[in-house]
């Protein structure tokens, strides 16, 4: 199966890496775009595929496309922009979607496919850079579930879990609450942090004491050593963050549900994109929350 990226930075990169290194399996890399040229003609050279100039080149050189891109906008240009978009002869293909966007654009994006005689998947990533490179993502699926099981062997190339939630959305509602949920747990732990800095005590022995009680969690294991040595070298950024805590609370206000704490989560990783700070992980808002650290003036930023 001929098999094409659109958007290949971190994230989709080293998932055509994966797929590149697991070509026996059946997969084969033919074809990667990206708005960023310079990024689709370096991985082109890497994996020995083309580079696609346009969107519809990917489409004819696959019979899978992957997009990862970043956000509702990026995600409805590249399925209905005027001239170019990946729907152009699109019947018989199927697109993949990874990308963390609302649910109600993934929806459309199935219409607007259906259309065009072809059929989409998306394909929600819990995990980070690492786990792409590694094959071992967190895949959370949502969509015709006969799509979803042609797609299901290269998937199982890509993720150590692959789960099929529901119709299209379904997955995308799954994965903004995981990240909304991922969010608030970041920011509590940094504030723990903080509070344990001001109050003079050992910040190894709190973490160590964290990870031994009730105020254990997934964040303290790859962000709470980050958090005490200023080490914010991006995985997953706060601008992410804050678009995804975003597209929680949009659907809570929906339904007319406030959610107090998600909504204070956003309010600080807004705030870390008005300093200039979005590009740093998402530990990097201890930088808010530590005493000494108040207009970021350490040198590890």
């Amino acid at each position: 199966m001929n098999i094409g990226f659109v958007g290949v930075g971190r994230m989709g990169a080293n998932m055509a890496r994966r797929l590149k290194d697991r070509s026996a399996s059946g997969g084969h890399v033919t074809a990667v775009y990206d708005s960023n040229r310079k990024a689709a003609t370096g991985l082109a050279a890497e994996l020995g595929c083309a580079a696609a100039q346009d969107l519809s080149e990917v489409t004819a050189e696959s019979d899978m496309i992957f997009t990862v891109v970043t956000d509702d906008s990026a995600m409805r240009q590249i399925f209905s922009g005027t001239g170019d978009n990946l729907l152009v002869n699109a019947r018989g293909k199927l697109f993949i979607n990874c990308a963390t966007i609302s649910p109600q654009a993934h929806v459309d994006v199935e219409k607007l496919a259906n259309e065009a005689g072809a059929e989409t998947l998306e394909a929600c990533m819990a995990s980070s850079i690492t786990q792409a490179r590694a094959g071992k993502l967190y895949l959370m699926c949502g969509g015709n579930e006969k799509a979803f099981r042609i797609a299901e062997p290269i998937l199982k190339e890509l993720a150590s879990t692959v789960r099929f939630i529901g119709k299209a959305g379904e997955a995308a509602k799954v994965k903004a609450l995981v990240n909304m949920v991922m969010n608030i747990n970041t920011a509590g732990l940094a504030e723990g942090l903080a509070l344990g800095a001001a109050l003079g005590l050992d910040l190894t022995m709190l973490r160590e004491v964290f990870s031994q009680t009730g105020a254990n969690s997934r964040v303290l294991e790859t962000d709470g050593e980050d958090m005490q040595n200023r080490e914010h070298s991006c995985f997953f950024s706060a601008g992410h963050a804050a678009k995804d805590s975003g597209i929680a609370l949009e659907l809570a206000r929906s339904l007319s549900l406030d959610l107090p704490l998600a909504r204070a989560t956003k309010e600080q990783y807004d705030r870390m994109i008005a300093e200039g700070l979005g590009e740093l992980d998402k530990s990097g808002i201890a930088e808010l929350t530590f005493k000494d650290r108040h207009k970021h003036s350490g040198d590890r930023l």
